[in-house]
């Protein structure tokens, strides 16, 4: 259990490291928490720095998914070891949601982090990269067809379980709990865009739309 214990507290605070933060430093004291829609990741960082910024974002943010599920779990560590009794595929699991718990409540920044998705596709690249191609392809349908990206989101998210549900059972049960856990969470982590998407005033990216909502034309811009 220490073996455990320890490498998920190193993967959560791993994912402690926002990316957004870090870019933020580097742009000159940047806090992107206080510009947009609040949220410490790649959208609001693409919204309000431009794509450089957003880039530097994700690229750290899926990073250490990658290295909290994929690197931790196998490190042998000086005065831990590996304990044969615990099950390496749980070791890694454990240490994933660590590393996406570290991004949503970050310990370096009053636990105000952002909403999960980045590090948690990153967890993905490490443990099953297959499950990547669906989900972006989801995420890229549901963008494409509504232009809500938080809604985009949600839905990939919940088609993962349901792939891995189809395609992996009764092999991989694990991954399949994670994948519908994480899930979970991540509509949670999402109720603000809900409200906002109910309340008819959330953001949409027309650009990224395939069917532009086309504006009325009056009488008078007629003529």
């Amino acid at each position: 259990m220490l073996e455990l214990g320890v490498k998920f507290l190193i993967s959560y605070f791993l994912g402690s490291v926002m990316g957004a933060m870090v870019m933020g430093r580097i742009r000159g004291g940047v806090d992107i928490r206080t510009m947009g829609s609040g949220n410490a990741g790649g959208t609001n960082a693409l919204r309000t720095q431009g794509p450089v910024f957003a880039l530097g974002v994700v690229v750290i943010d899926v990073g250490k998914g990658i290295i909290g599920a994929g690197l931790i779990p196998a490190l042998d560590l000086p005065f831990v070891g590996i304990d044969p009794g615990i099950s390496r595929t749980w070791l890694a699991l454990s240490c994933a949601a660590a590393a996406v718990f570290g991004h949503v409540w970050p310990f370096y920044h009053r636990f105000r982090g952002g909403k999960g998705a980045a590090t948690y596709v990153g967890t993905f690249i490490a443990l099953n990269p297959a499950v990547i191609l669906p989900l972006l392809l989801v995420w890229a349908w549901v963008v494409v067809l509504s232009g809500y990206v938080g809604l985009a989101t949600m839905t990939a998210a919940v088609s993962v379980p349901l792939w891995l549900a189809v395609t992996r059972l009764p092999d991989d049960q694990g991954l399949f709990i994670y994948s519908a856990v994480m899930a979970m969470f991540i509509i949670f982590w999402h109720r603000a865009n809900i409200e906002r998407m109910r309340e008819g005033v959330e953001n949409r990216n027309e650009r990224l739309m395939l069917f532009r909502r086309k504006e009325r034309v009056t009488d008078n811009e007629q003529h």
